[in-house]
């Protein structure tokens, strides 16, 4: 009997369904698809407000938390015949940077950060940041799609004078679609929900808050249904939001996802 048998997963992505809902299927389980990713529109308004900005040294420190984010930037630069100053300005501020993507491009334009996280997650780079004082210190802070709401607390609560970078404005996932979610969830009609960006796991809790009923989510996920997670950096997100069992994959692959699930409930069938 294959593993997911009678499993019905929520798919919250919006790329490679048909993909995703195949390895499902070969496992013997049902694949929804239920986007809770959103999508980015358009350059930001401000951005190249921003990029002047950082060309003209106004920042102590910068935070860049995505590789496209780093990109989108020099890209505007570009665009502004102001790439020169832009890579000038980066080299003599101190820069943080989350994951392997955000570094790799900073690499290629010769910056190497001052901060690195331990592990590709915001939490990672919040426990390095920690050991720096930024009290009353200019921040730029580069998010995209993540609001990543640990890191802003902790700038506040370090009296740092920050201001918050978005290369991208979003606009969010479809409410019918996260009424219909949520409500399936709440229901116990699925099995698991997979998540495999950020952004899907701060628009579903977001949009749970938004009907009062984060607390009742946290206890489907406790009780009922299995957050699925791409791999650590996601489940981090889940953690954050409070939800304690997350099943991910050591490597980050949406196959690698897959198995694991079918992994975690032959093991719960075993100790049945």
């Amino acid at each position: 009997m294959k593993k997911l048998a009678g499993k019905k997963i929520a798919l919250l992505g919006s790329r490679k369904i048909e993909d995703i809902s195949k390895l499902v299927e070969n496992q013997g389980g049902v694949a929804v698809s239920r986007s809770a990713q959103g999508t980015a529109l358009l350059k930001d308004e401000k951005l190249q407000y921003h990029v002047e900005m950082i060309t003209e040294c106004n920042f102590d420190w910068i935070i860049f938390t995505t590789g496209i984010g780093v990109e989108t930037i020099y890209q505007t630069a570009l665009e502004m015949n102001r790439s020169d100053a832009l890579v000038n300005s980066l080299q003599k501020a101190k820069i943080a940077a989350r994951g392997y993507k955000t570094a790799n491009m900073l690499k290629k334009l010769d910056i190497i950060p001052a901060v690195r996280d331990d592990d590709g997650s915001m939490a990672g780079l919040l426990r390095e940041l920690s050991a720096h004082s930024l009290k009353g210190l200019k921040v730029a802070l580069q998010l995209h799609g993540d609001p990543a709401p640990h890191l802003k607390q902790w700038l506040e609560d370090n009296q740092a004078d920050y201001e918050e970078i978005l290369p991208y404005t979003h606009i969010p996932p479809d409410e019918k679609v996260m009424d219909l979610l949520l409500s399936e969830i709440l229901d116990g009609e699925l099995d698991s929900v997979f998540f495999t960006s950020t952004p899907q796991v701060r628009n579903l809790f977001s949009f749970a808050r938004k009907k009062n009923a984060e607390e009742q989510l946290k206890t489907c996920f406790s009780e009922q249904a299995v957050a699925l997670s791409v791999g650590k950096v996601t489940a981090q997100a889940l953690h954050e939001e409070g939800i304690a069992r997350v099943i991910f994959p050591e490597a980050e692959r949406i196959g690698s996802a897959v198995i694991e699930l079918a992994r975690f409930y032959a093991e719960e069938e075993f100790k049945d």
